[in-house]
């Protein structure tokens, strides 16, 4: 196995290929893994951008299969990711209709407890142009620890500091991505750092490790360093790891990475709060 990328701080490492072939290669576990699959919905549909038509296909990668073909790829990687995962870890998974409830089934299948699904309610959806149908403004993403058994760690009061002072619950109101998030390129399934960021302040303690195995252009790795957490991020397509590597030398930057700071809300609420800092015993969820 031969890395790809790794940063000199060495909080940041992209490895090229197939996940569910090179996860098999290593022993190392993770704290925490965000997965964002493949959501086989790249079959010619149309939807608008800034103001134009444009063509929902993302690559290859994304063409729909058969439900047997798209249950069986999703048992592969789930089950190596699994393999992966700390006894006390979290999976979180996002998706749309197109593949979520077959993860939802395999992830139960293959033992984890789901803890939440989370509906994440896009502030800027783009506008259905057939008006035969409600526009399309969320996405879903699950999130399971590993055992029924094991507590999991959940960072309460920084989600309820976040929040107002109140129970941070099962939708969020956030943005999709932003023009200042494209600065080094965009990918076309990009997610915006303002989901990853609370996807990990929430379910990580400070040094942990964080897996991606469909890492894209690395949006995981960047809140994650952004955040003090490491990362390890795989994908099979190089000009997207390029990309992932040119956002990590961005944040090297240290005004760079200050500036991001400020911008992604939850990340400076977080800052200005004593909630930043969370007690040992508050960071399990013994449910």
């Amino acid at each position: 196995m031969i890395t790809f990328f790794k940063s000199s701080d060495h909080a940041f490492t992209l490895l090229h290929g197939d996940c569910i072939e090179l996860l098999k290669q290593f022993s190392f576990k993770f704290d925490m893994i965000f997965a964002d699959p493949p959501y086989f919905l790249s079959n010619g549909g149309i939807s608008v951008q800034s103001g134009k038509v444009v063509c929902v296909d993302k690559g290859e990668w994304d063409k729909g299969g058969t439900p047997e073909y798209i249950d069986s790829f999703n048992r592969a990687w789930i089950s190596e990711c699994r393999n992966k995962l700390k006894d006390n870890g979290t999976i979180w998974v996002s998706g749309t209709y197109h593949n979520i409830f077959s993860i939802a089934n395999i992830l139960t299948e293959l033992g984890f407890k789901i803890l939440n699904v989370v509906t994440w309610a896009k502030t800027n959806p783009p506008p259905n142009i057939s008006c035969r149908y409600f526009t399309y403004s969320s996405e879903f993403i699950i999130w399971a620890r590993k055992s029924a058994k094991v507590a999991h760690c959940y960072n309460y009061s920084v989600m309820k500091q976040i929040n107002n002072d109140k129970q941070m619950t099962d939708v969020w109101q956030l943005p999709a991505i932003a023009r200042w998030e494209k600065s080094c390129g965009k990918h076309p399934t990009q997610k915006p750092l303002s989901v990853l960021s609370r996807i990990i302040l929430a379910s990580t303690p400070d040094g942990a490790w964080i897996l991606d195995p469909f890492t894209g252009s690395s949006t995981t790795g960047i809140a994650a360093n952004l955040l003090g957490r490491r990362f390890l991020g795989i994908d099979k397509e190089k000009e997207y790891l390029i990309l992932s590597q040119k956002r990590k030398k961005e944040i090297e930057q240290i005004e760079t990475f200050a500036l991001y700071r400020k911008k992604i809300k939850d990340i400076a609420f977080s800052d200005n709060t004593e909630a930043a800092t969370v007690h040992e015993e508050e960071i399990f969820n013994y449910d």
